[in-house]
């Protein structure tokens, strides 16, 4: 399954990124929860994603366990370590083929070409 967390496509089929006891572990978290933890995480580091991959892959591998039909999410802070209140998370469903062309642009893929495709926020 590929899922876009912000700019950056993660292939969440390639291996689990968690350990299968994490995994049992993690079962008892619900989505609320896992969405709080993302606006933590993006508080601390808005770049998270690019900056911190693994972090990110196991991120977006509890989202995507927490609600299936979600595989793409946006967790916009406004500066480096600010309250996790001001993180703006948006998560949608985008079909295969604009899944699979996101992920064929690889390192091709930023902030604005993911704005345009999917997200709309530069939009004037």
């Amino acid at each position: 399954m590929l899922f876009l967390l912000n700019d950056v496509v993660f292939d969440l089929d390639e291996a689990c990124p968690v350990t299968p006891a994490d995994a049992r572990r993690f079962e008892k978290l619900g989505f609320d929860y896992v969405l709080e933890l993302g606006c933590e995480l993006f508080a601390e580091d808005p770049l998270l994603h690019r900056n911190d991959p693994d972090r990110a892959r196991r991120l977006a591998w509890l989202i995507a366990e927490r609600s299936p039909d979600v595989n793409a999410a946006l967790f916009a802070a406004p500066a480096v370590a600010c309250n996790p209140d001001l993180v703006e998370p948006r998560f949608c469903t985008l079909p295969d083929a604009v899944m699979g062309q996101l992920h064929d642009k690889g390192r091709r893929l930023d902030a604005i070409a993911a704005d345009r495709a999917v997200w709309n926020r530069l939009a004037a």
